[in-house]
């Protein structure tokens, strides 16, 4: 019993003095070793098939679904998890570990598991929590994609991700983009004439001014002498 205490002990001080001196490589180009990795992978899949076990999938085969979650996957996770069309970008060639390419035929998995992952994140690996940016019909519908992407051409995907024009925006923040154009549009307004009323009223105000500086003129008497006033 002795020897156990003390083999944890001198453990946990040989734990304690590598992190201390910054032995481990936290790098993300510095891989884990296998074992390290596998255990990672055994973890996480255990966590998302636990807490997504009670989940019900709505019908996925909305056509409606399928394209406003294609509008959403086109706008934030190209960069990430690339496309029909997109084979490779710097960001998902920088993280580790790697996302999954859902575009690629070998591609499977369970619609409830890409909800939770899509709404909660993971931790320590590049994947945010899309939630509560965005509300369950919006993640679902990106589920609703995934279920087809990898059955896309690159004129398919354009096409079926390509905005409607159909009101929908995508929020930022706490605006939309319509609500920053706006914005930005009542900023910059311009008259007819081509300057905008930011101009016309300091152009006026300039006037004004200038008014006021000219001088008064003198008043003369008949015998040609000015009187000030």
């Amino acid at each position: 019993m002795k020897t156990i205490v003390v083999a944890a002990i001198a453990g946990l001080l040989l734990g304690t003095l590598v992190i201390w001196l910054g032995v481990y490589n936290v790098a993300a180009n510095d891989k884990h070793l296998s074992i390290t990795e596998n255990l990672l992978e055994v973890v996480r899949e255990r966590s998302i098939e636990t807490r997504s076990a009670s989940l019900k999938a709505p019908d996925l085969n909305n056509s409606k679904l399928i394209k406003e979650g294609a509008e959403h996957y086109a706008e934030m996770c190209t960069e990430c998890h690339l496309a029909p069309g997109i084979s490779d970008t710097e960001l998902h060639t920088g993280l580790y570990p790697q996302p999954p390419v859902f575009s690629d035929p070998d591609y499977d998995e369970k619609p409830e598991k890409q909800f939770w992952v899509i709404k909660n994140g993971i931790k320590m690996t590049g994947m945010p929590a899309w939630f509560p940016a965005h509300t369950d019909e919006q993640i679902w519908g990106m589920v609703a994609y995934l279920q087809v992407a990898n059955t896309l051409s690159e004129k398919d995907y354009n096409e079926l991700s390509k905005p409607s024009g159909d009101g929908h925006n995508h929020s930022h923040g706490n605006k939309t983009h319509s609500e920053e154009a706006g914005s930005e549009q009542q900023q910059s307004s311009h008259n007819d004439d081509g300057h905008s009323h930011d101009s016309n009223e300091q152009a006026g105000s300039q006037a004004e001014l200038k008014s006021e500086l000219q001088p008064v003129p003198q008043a003369h008497n008949d015998d040609g002498h000015s009187h000030s006033h």
